[in-house]
C-alpha cells in the first residue's frame, strides 16, 4: 500500500480550481480504483479493443515511421525501451519511437544545468539530443505510438499518470508517490493543457491526484476526445 500523508492539513489543490483534497479524499486515491470491479473491468476491456485497433490499423504508420527513423539515424533501433515505474511501484519496459540520438542517456548529465523544469522531471526547448526526425514525431505525437503494445499487455492504461523513471521516484515525497496508485497512462489531464510547458511538477502532481480521484468511464472518454483534439493541431514536445 502506498503511503498516504498523515494529517488532514496536507492539501493539494489543483491548477485553475479551488478545489481542496480532504484526507478521505487522499486516502481514495491512495486506493486508486481496487474496489471499483466494473469500473476497472470495462476500463481494461476497451484499453484492450482501442490499443489492438490502433495497433493493427496504423500498421502502415508504424512501418513507415520507423522505416524514417532509421534512416535518419541508422546508428540503432527505430524503437527506444526505457523501464519505468508503474503502479505500486512495479517497473516495465515502455516502448516508443526513437526521436533521439543513441547516446542522448549519456549526454544528459552534460544538460542539466539547463534544465527548465522543476521537480525531477528534465526538459529542456530544443534538445540538441533530438533527431530532425524525432522533432516531428514529436510534436505530432507519432512517436507515442508503440505505447500501444504497453497498453495492451497491461503494463498502461489509454488513461492515467504519465509514467514516471525510476530516477524520478526515487525523488518523490509521500504525496507525489500517489501517483503511482493506478496504472500508468499515455494520456492524463496535464497531456491535454495548452499550457503544460509552463506547469510545475507540483502541479503536474495535482492534475494526476485530480484524474484519480475523478476517474471513471466519462472522464476516460472526455480526455481521449481532448487528446485527439491536442494531437489534430500538433501540441505534442
Amino acid at each position: 500500500m502506498l503511503p498516504v500523508p498523515g494529517t488532514a492539513t496536507d492539501r493539494v489543490v489543483p491548477r485553475g480550481g479551488d478545489a481542496r483534497f480532504s484526507q478521505a479524499e487522499l486516502e481514495r486515491i491512495a486506493q486508486g480504483i481496487e474496489g471499483r470491479l466494473l469500473y476497472r473491468t470495462v476500463k481494461r476491456l476497451f484499453d484492450i479493443a482501442f490499443s489492438l485497433a490502433v495497433l493493427v490499423v496504423l500498421l502502415p504508420v508504424h512501418l513507415a515511421v520507423a522505416l524514417a527513423v532509421y534512416l535518419d539515424d541508422p546508428h540503432g533501433s527505430p524503437l527506444f525501451f526505457q523501464e519505468r515505474v508503474g503502479r505500486r511501484g512495479r517497473t516495465f519496459r515502455m516502448v516508443k519511437f526513437r526521436s533521439m540520438y543513441v547516446d542522448a542517456e549519456e549526454r544528459l548529465e552534460s544538460l542539466m544545468s539547463a534544465n527548465e523544469k522543476d521537480g525531477p522531471v528534465f526538459k529542456i526547448k530544443d534538445d540538441p539530443r533530438i533527431t530532425r526526425v524525432g522533432r516531428f514525431i514529436r510534436k505530432t505525437s507519432i512517436d507515442e505510438l508503440p505505447q500501444f503494445w504497453n497498453v495492451l499487455v497491461g503494463d498502461m492504461s489509454i488513461v492515467g499518470p504519465r509514467p514516471a523513471l525510476p530516477r524520478e521516484v526515487r525523488q518523490y515525497n509521500l504525496r507525489d508517490q500517489l501517483r503511482l496508485s493506478v496504472k500508468p497512462g499515455i494520456t492524463c489531464y496535464w497531456q491535454t493543457r495548452r499550457n503544460r510547458d509552463s506547469i510545475s511538477f507540483e502541479e503536474w502532481v495535482d492534475l494526476d491526484l485530480l484524474y484519480i480521484l475523478k476517474s471513471g468511464i466519462w472522464t476516460d472518454i472526455k480526455l481521449i476526445i481532448q487528446t485527439v483534439g491536442c494531437v489534430l493541431t500538433l501540441q505534442g514536445e
